[in-house]
């Protein structure tokens, strides 16, 4: 079956301070378990804020190193989950279930692309 990674987007400048609620959490950790169980989710995870971020790029045949935070950078992923579903609809639905699960305050937009196998 295909993997998919979807990258869960968010903007750091307004996400809500006090972060996820514990309400929140806990529907994460219900719909962690049932996609586990599924046999869908082989990894989520979410990411520190770009803050505490490296980029390293090469252009031009040159090196550079610049360490977060990255103004520019209005959305940002601030985590991932790695799917593994029959079909890019079926990850589409396991994700749309993800953002259905945050409060009316929340703005995230996720990403779902398949994994180039071998």
């Amino acid at each position: 079956m295909p993997r998919y990674l979807s990258m869960i987007r968010i903007d750091e400048q307004n996400a809500p301070a006090e972060g996820p609620s514990d309400e929140l959490m806990a529907r994460m950790g219900e719909l962690i378990d049932e996609m586990t169980k599924a046999g869908v989710l082989l990894d989520t995870s979410g990411l520190k804020p770009t803050a505490e971020g490296t980029r390293v790029r090469w252009e031009g045949g040159e090196m550079s190193v610049t360490d977060g935070p990255f103004t520019e950078a209005k959305e940002v992923v601030g985590g991932y989950a790695m799917l593994q579903a029959k079909d890019k609809a079926e990850a589409v639905e396991w994700t749309k279930r993800f953002l259905q699960i945050h409060e009316a305050h929340w703005t995230v937009t996720c990403e779902v692309r398949e994994i180039v196998e071998g």
